[in-house]
Formats: structure tokens, C-alpha cells, sequence
């Protein structure tokens, strides 16, 4: 597909979203695009090539839970190649002033992407950080709590809980409805909802799981 052709497929999908970028949203999305491919090439940050593909298997796919986000302080656990945190913090700009994004990852080369990335985007509204999770220590505690494909969805509230403000919301994102997962939840934890997701161009089930912690608080 040609470079026109995938800006128009870019542009059909955030339709089909619902999300109204301008169009220095739009160029930073394209521009993210074309350095995490400059960047795969050589860090292979991802398993999915062609920047066609990451179209929808990566952008539209992290914009497909923007609805359900806040303003507000949010860390992205296991970000890897930003996503969806720094896919997020794009739209953000334009789209939910007043959201400040954590991209999280403990791979040294891919925290390094991450941080080209804040550099060539322009994005000051996103911290870098390559700790654990479990060593973060934050300045100040985070109202949401986000992952793709990171863990099961009780590894996950276990590892990030330290982070948590008090009303603080995890959001999950998957691929099936994780039945199981949410079974095995550790006592204090309810699921608030489990929105199932459609990405334009994406023909694979996609839900976003939500979770808070019973009492409100998080500790």
C-alpha cells in the first residue's frame, strides 16, 4: 500500500473509532509509525513488520481503548514499543488535555526506543522509565494503571497495587474474554467491566478488562 493509501487507512480508522484528531495529531501518529519501523529493523521491537499492518495491529488497536481512559496520571506497564502509551499520549494531546503518560518498560533497548521517541515526538506529556515494576517508586501515585498482553490480570493488579492511587482503575487490555483470568482474581479486586473492543481492520476478538480494587482503596 502506498504511503497515501495508508494515511487514508489510518484516517478511516480513527473515524471508525470516533476520535476527531487535527492534523498534527494525525503526522505524529504517521511519524511514530515510521520510526518504530526505522527501529524494528534493528531492535525488533515488534513481530509485526510492515507498517501497513501496524496500522491496525498497533495504533488503532491501543486508540480502541481511548474512550475508556481519563484524564489523570497513567502508567503503561510492559510498554515495549509504546503501546499503547505512547500511542495514547499522541491523542492525548488533542483529545484529553491533562492526561500525563508513564511508558514502563525494563528492556534497556526498548526503553531507549521510547525515549528517541518522547524526543522526536515532542511529547510532554509522557515520562520514560526502564525500572521493574515492582521497583517503581512513584513521585506520585497513578489513577490508571494500563497494560497490553503484559500478564494474567492477577499478576498484574499484584505487581502495579504499590503504584495505585486510592480510586485507582487497572485497564486490561485482551484478546478473548478472559474467563479464567478473572476467576482467579485475588480477594478485593471486582471487575468494574469488560468492554469488548472492535479495531478497524483488526479481524480478532479484543476486549478491555477493568478492574478496581473492592474498598476503593488500593493498598
Amino acid at each position: 500500500m502506498s504511503s497515501s493509501g495508508q494515511a487514508t487507512a489510518l484516517e478511516a480508522g480513527l473515524e471508525a473509532l470516533g476520535l476527531a484528531l487535527p492534523c498534527a495529531a494525525r503526522d505524529k501518529l504517521s511519524a511514530y509509525l515510521d520510526l518504530l519501523v526505522k527501529w524494528n529493523q534493528t531492535y525488533n521491537l515488534t513481530a509485526v513488520r510492515e507498517r501497513e499492518q501496524m496500522i491496525a495491529h498497533h495504533v488503532l488497536d491501543s486508540l480502541s481503548i481511548a474512550r475508556f481512559v481519563r484524564a489523570g496520571r497513567l502508567i503503561d506497564v510492559g510498554s515495549g514499543a509504546g503501546l499503547p502509551g505512547l500511542v495514547l499520549a499522541i491523542w492525548a494531546e488533542a483529545g484529553l488535555p491533562g492526561l500525563d503518560v508513564t511508558v514502563l518498560d525494563a528492556n534497556h533497548k526498548k526503553a531507549a526506543f521510547l525515549r528517541q521517541a518522547k524526543l522526536e515526538l515532542a511529547l510532554a506529556n509522557v515520562e520514560v522509565s526502564d525500572a521493574r515494576v515492582e521497583a517503581v517508586a512513584p513521585a506520585a501515585p497513578y489513577d490508571q494503571i494500563v497494560s497490553r498482553a503484559f500478564s494474567d490480570l492477577g499478576e498484574f493488579f499484584e505487581l502495579t497495587r504499590h503504584c495505585a492511587a486510592p480510586s485507582a482503575r487497572w485497564l486490561a487490555m485482551k484478546g478473548v474474554h478472559p474467563h479464567e483470568e478473572i476467576a482467579q482474581l485475588p480477594a478485593g479486586v471486582e471487575v468494574e467491566a469488560v468492554h469488548p473492543l472492535k479495531v478497524p481492520g483488526l479481524d480478532a476478538r479484543r476486549h478491555l478488562v477493568v478492574l478496581r480494587t473492592g474498598s476503593g482503596q488500593a493498598s
